[in-house]
């Protein structure tokens, strides 16, 4: 196992870094039975997925939605990955997942938001996006596709702070590396390092789970919309409650999605 410290040096100098086997493909196949019910779910309200290119799409959900949720946040890695990034009162702010189906298009290259200040003065990542797949990922499923080294790249001239001209393109492709994770893998990255989904030749969806953490002191809780109910909080560990910064309520409502990304739509016309 990779220790939290050469995971820390990993993002800082590439941008990712993944442990393989974290999990059983059991506990990543109920994950992927999760994710697939709810976005039946969020597809049969208005605003319940948001698009993230043709045939590609993102949902935000509750905690309580995902049976494995603590598994996933207590697990030694993550936590440890956490603490060594992020410090020790990192706070998770975001659970969700994307799915490209058949027909998914390459996305243009680009950052999940633009770089915080904190990260351009003092080169300091104060977010984490983990990841675990719901398959096992081929060529042919549009596999995820990353340009390492790209998370500190300034963007003077990327539109909406996130996307890169495409002049700069050619810099993505020489760098570009795929990524091939198995069920029960999980990788840890920057979401400022440079990526994009490549298109599903395949007949089949390639669901993803996302967890995003921040460090104390973040921003990205702005963008998201998870609760968990009263019930649901008191069953939970110290270890999760002490890191989990949301609203406690008496019932869910269901999340209508707000982080749009704009420059995703069309995928990379």
């Amino acid at each position: 196992m990779t220790t939290s410290l050469d995971a820390r040096e990993a993002i800082y100098t590439d941008g990712i870094t993944a442990l393989r086997g974290a999990f059983s493909v059991d506990w990543a196949d109920r994950m992927r039975a999760d994710i697939e019910a709810a976005f039946a779910e969020a597809r049969s309200r208005p605003g319940g997925a948001v698009g993230r290119g043709p045939n590609r799409w993102y949902v935000e959900i509750h905690p309580e939605q995902m049976s494995g949720f603590v598994d996933l946040v207590t697990h030694p890695w993550v936590m440890a990955v956490c603490t060594a990034v992020l410090g020790d009162d990192y706070r998770i702010v975001e659970l969700g997942f994307d799915i490209p189906f058949a027909g998914a298009v390459n996305q243009p290259w680009h950052r999940d938001f633009p770089m915080p200040e904190v990260t351009r003065t003092e080169r300091r990542l104060d977010s984490l996006a983990f990841n675990l797949t719901g398959v096992d990922t081929t060529d042919e499923m549009g596999p995820f596709e990353i340009a390492p080294g790209t998370q500190f790249d300034d963007e003077p001239d990327f539109e909406h702070g996130m996307f890169p001209p495409k002049s700069r393109y050619g810099r993505y492709q020489e760098l570009a590396t795929r990524k091939y994770p198995q069920r029960g893998d999980i990788s840890a990255r920057s979401a400022l390092t440079i990526h994009r989904g490549t298109a599903n030749r395949s007949a089949l969806s390639r669901p993803v789970l996302v967890l995003g953490v921040d460090a104390a002191g973040g921003t990205n809780s702005d963008k998201h919309d998870m609760a968990v109910t009263d019930r649901f909080w008191a069953t939970l560990p110290a270890e999760v409650r002490d890191h989990l910064k949301c609203p406690i309520v008496d019932r869910l409502t269901p999340i209508t999605q707000k982080h749009t990304i704009e420059g995703l739509v069309m995928g990379d016309a």
